[in-house]
C-alpha cells in the first residue's frame, strides 16, 4: 500500500475515534452450565412454527440487553429434519422490520431458500414445505435481509438445523449428553452489559469482531460430559471471526463431518479452522486424559485493514479478541468437565462411518466460471445502497454514511434487480474463486460442492468432504451441480459469508433453469 494511501487511512481512523473500540465492559468470569437449545422435529405431522421476537437477555451481568430470537430471547431452537420427509415450517415475524429466514446448507428450490427476495413483513408470515433429499449433516438458519444480515444475526436471529438420515448409524445421538450443539459467536458488550453492534466507525470499514465469546448464547460456558466419545456439532456463527480451534491439553479431535455430510472415515486433527458459516462434526474422547479441559481458539488477524496497515493498528481496526488464556493470544471458547453420573455411550472410535455422503459423481464439467472477491478500499458507491438504507432501522442500526470499504464480486457490488449468472439445471461446472486482499469464506446457496484444489494443491475428497462454505485465501476450484430450480424472482445467492462484507455488496445472484 502506498504511503499516501496509508496516511489517508490513518487520518480516517483518527477522525472516527478508533481508540474507543478498544477496552471491555468488564472481566466476565464465564463458567455457567452450557445451555442446550431445544430440539424440534420439523418433519413431524403438522406445521412447525418459528416466531421471530424482540425481547431482552442478560449475558454476563449488568443490564439486560435488547435481543432477538426465534421463540426465545436469543437464537432459536434446533430444527431436526429427516431425509426422505417434508418439513412444513411457518415463520412468523413479530419484529418491527422485515425479516427473511435462509436455510443455510439445505438443497431446496430458490422459492423456499429464504434469500433476500423473500422478505416477511412486520406482522407477516411465510409458510414453506421443505422436501429433504440430502444426506445427514449439520446446517443452520439465519436472517438474510440485504443490508441487515450482520445486525440481525448479531442480535440473535439464527439457529441450528440437523438433517438425520435413516441410513446413518453408530454415532453418539443422546441430545445434550453425548451429542452437543455448539453455536460459537463472538459479541461485543458495552460498559453497561448491553449488546453492541458496530457503533464506532472503524468496524464498519472492515468486519465486526467482539471480545466476549458466546456458545449457545452463554459466555464461555462449561459442558459436563460422560466418560465416552462425545459428538460436537460445531458452527462458527460469528459475523466475521475465523476460529482456529484446539484443545488446551492437546487431545485430538476426530472429524466425522464437514458442512454438508458425514465422512467415510474419521479424520484425526489436533486443530480445526472454521470460518464464518462453516460447520464440522467431531468426536472427542473424554474417557482418556484429564477430567477437564478447555476448547481454545487462536486470535484472528484475517482482516483487510489489518493486513494492509499492519498488526500495530489491529486494535484500532475493530480486531478485538477475547482475553488471552494461552500463548499466541489464544482465548477460551468453552470448558468441558467429566461427569461420572452421566451414562457412558460409545467408547470405541468407528473405523468407518455408516451413512456417509457418497463421493461426487458429477461427470466432466461443461463450464468454468470465475469469481473475484474484492474488498477494495474506496468510498461507498451505489452498491452500498441496501446497507445505507438499513442503517438506523431497528435494533443495532449502524450510524454514518460515506464510509470507506466498498465490496464487490467481479468488480460489481450486489444489486437486487440484477442477475449475475445463469446456470443450467443438471450441468456440472467448475467455479474458480479468487481473493487478494484477505481470506473470504465463499458460500453458495442451493447445493454443496467438492473442493478440487486450493492455491494449486489438489485436495482429495476425504480431506474436506462436501462443502457449501469455504475459506478462500488466494484461489480455489469448486466442482458443483444444481438439482433444483431458482427463478429470477427468487434467485440463489453466492457471497462472502463475512456478514459485513455481504451487506456491503460482496454478493451476487444466479438463476437455475
Amino acid at each position: 500500500m502506498s504511503a499516501s494511501r496509508r496516511t489517508i487511512l490513518q487520518a480516517v481512523l483518527a477522525g472516527l475515534g478508533a481508540p474507543a473500540l478498544s477496552g471491555r465492559a468488564w472481566a466476565a468470569p464465564g463458567g455457567e452450565a452450557l445451555p442446550v437449545p431445544p430440539l424440534l422435529d420439523a418433519d413431524a405431522a403438522g406445521i412447525t412454527t418459528l416466531t421471530a421476537i424482540e425481547t431482552n437477555h442478560r449475558f454476563v451481568g449488568g443490564r439486560a440487553s435488547p435481543t432477538r430470537g426465534f421463540d426465545q430471547p436469543f437464537l432459536g431452537p434446533v430444527l431436526r429434519l429427516r431425509r426422505g420427509s417434508t418439513a412444513r415450517i411457518d415463520v412468523r415475524n413479530r419484529l418491527d422490520e422485515v425479516l427473511t429466514v435462509h436455510w443455510h446448507g439445505l438443497h431446496v428450490p430458490g422459492d423456499v431458500d429464504g434469500g433476500p427476495h423473500q422478505e416477511i413483513a412486520p406482522g407477516g408470515r411465510w409458510s414453506v414445505a421443505l422436501e429433504i433429499e440430502q444426506h445427514a449433516s449439520t446446517a443452520w438458519y439465519h436472517s438474510h435481509v440485504h443490508g441487515r444480515t450482520g445486525p440481525h444475526v448479531n442480535a440473535g436471529l439464527a439457529g441450528l438445523l440437523i438433517i438425520d438420515d435413516p441410513a446413518a448409524a453408530g454415532l453418539p445421538s443422546r441430545w445434550g449428553v453425548d451429542d452437543l450443539p455448539l453455536i460459537m459467536q463472538d459479541r461485543r458488550l458495552g460498559r453497561d452489559g448491553r449488546l453492541v453492534y458496530a457503533n464506532s466507525g472503524p468496524a464498519l470499514m472492515t468486519d465486526f469482531r467482539g471480545d466476549f465469546m458466546l456458545v449457545n448464547g452463554a459466555h464461555r460456558p462449561l459442558a459436563r460430559v460422560p466418560s465416552a466419545l462425545v459428538r460436537l456439532r460445531l458452527l462458527n456463527g460469528c459475523n466475521a471471526r475465523t476460529l482456529e480451534l484446539r484443545f488446551e491439553d492437546g487431545r485430538p479431535m476426530q472429524q466425522i463431518a464437514s458442512d454438508a455430510g458425514l465422512f467415510a472415515a474419521p479424520v484425526a486433527r489436533t486443530s480445526l479452522t472454521l470460518a464464518s458459516g462453516e460447520r464440522a462434526e467431531v468426536l472427542v474422547d473424554f474417557a482418556a486424559g484429564g477430567r477437564s479441559t478447555r476448547l481454545l481458539s487462536a486470535a484472528d488477524r484475517n482482516s483487510q485493514m489489518g493486513r494492509m496497515i499492519g498488526g500495530g493498528m489491529g486494535g484500532m481496526m475493530g480486531m478485538i479478541d477475547p482475553p488471552a488464556v494461552a500463548a499466541n493470544g489464544a482465548f477460551e471458547v468453552l470448558g468441558f468437565e467429566l461427569d461420572a453420573t452421566l451414562p457412558a455411550g460409545l467408547r470405541t472410535l468407528p473405523d468407518r462411518i455408516v451413512g456417509a455422503a457418497p463421493l461426487p459423481d458429477f461427470g466432466e464439467a461443461v463450464r468454468r466460471r470465475r469469481f473475484v472477491l474484492d474488498g477494495h478500499m474506496g468510498m461507498m458507491g451505489g452498491g452500498m445502497g441496501g446497507m445505507g438504507r438499513g442503517m438506523g432501522r431497528g435494533m443495532g442500526g449502524m450510524a454514518g454514511s460515506g464510509m470507506m470499504g466498498g465490496m464487490s464480486i467481479n468488480g460489481r457490488a450486489f444489486e437486487m434487480h440484477r442477475i449475475d449468472e445463469r446456470v443450467r439445471r443438471g450441468d456440472t461446472e467448475i467455479w474458480q474463486v479468487v481473493t487478494s486482499d484477505m481470506a473470504h469464506p465463499f458460500h453458495v446457496h442451493g447445493t454443496a460442492f467438492q473442493v478440487l484444489s486450493r492455491n494449486g494443491r489438489r485436495l482429495p475428497f476425504a480431506e474436506l468432504g462436501w462443502k457449501d462454505t469455504l475459506l478462500v485465501d488466494g484461489e480455489a476450484e469448486l466442482l458443483l451441480r444444481f438439482a433444483h430450480r431458482a427463478s429470477e424472482r427468487t434467485p440463489y445467492m453466492f457471497h462472502c459469508h463475512i456478514l459485513e462484507h455481504e451487506d456491503a455488496g460482496m454478493m451476487g445472484q444466479f438463476t437455475v433453469a
